[in-house]
């Protein structure tokens, strides 16, 4: 059996296009948010503050007046006490604008840590808002997205914490 050049530029052409339509997918701007916040929630589980503070743009600012390094630094904090923690986002949506992403859903918070967990369910996994986070795309790079705002209307954190 000999493949032919015509037959081999047919078969090259085919795997080309099938690349091509693979890498449309990959790189749509819902589906690079998702991948985002799914990897973004992972670092925090695996507690890797330097892959979680790649993920959150030199910009940030939420709700409860942190910046970038004052969030990271809470987090770090708030993890500290918090053993095998487990992100599950339910429900999530993604609400995609030019240069702009809102991820909104659900996020329950657990440990392996039964006072941790009473905690949790109490402040995070009670909330009946969802949690909403804003991404900005930096380039047109299709992957350069980072983590610009955290909301949530039903979340406050305790005078006693600032």
């Amino acid at each position: 059996m000999s493949i032919s050049f015509r037959g081999g530029f047919y078969v090259g052409l085919a795997l080309a296009v099938c690349i091509g339509l693979f890498l449309i997918w990959l790189w749509r701007p819902e589906h690079q948010v998702r991948r985002h916040t799914e990897n973004f929630f992972h670092a925090i589980e695996h507690k890797d503050w330097a892959a979680v503070a790649d993920f959150i743009g030199g910009d940030y600012r939420d709700q409860w007046g942190d910046d970038r390094a004052r969030v990271l630094e809470r987090m770090r904090e708030g993890f500290r006490y918090v053993r095998g923690p487990r992100i599950i986002a339910s429900n999530p949506r993604v609400l995609v604008e030019t240069w702009r992403a809102v991820w909104t859903g659900k996020i329950m918070l657990y440990s392996s840590d039964d006072e941790a967990m009473q905690l949790l369910d109490e402040r995070v996994n009670s909330l009946p808002a969802p949690f909403e986070l804003e991404w900005r795309r930096l380039s047109g790079k299709p992957w350069d997205w980072k983590l610009a705002r955290v909301s949530n209307s039903a979340f406050e954190i305790p005078a006693d914490v600032y």
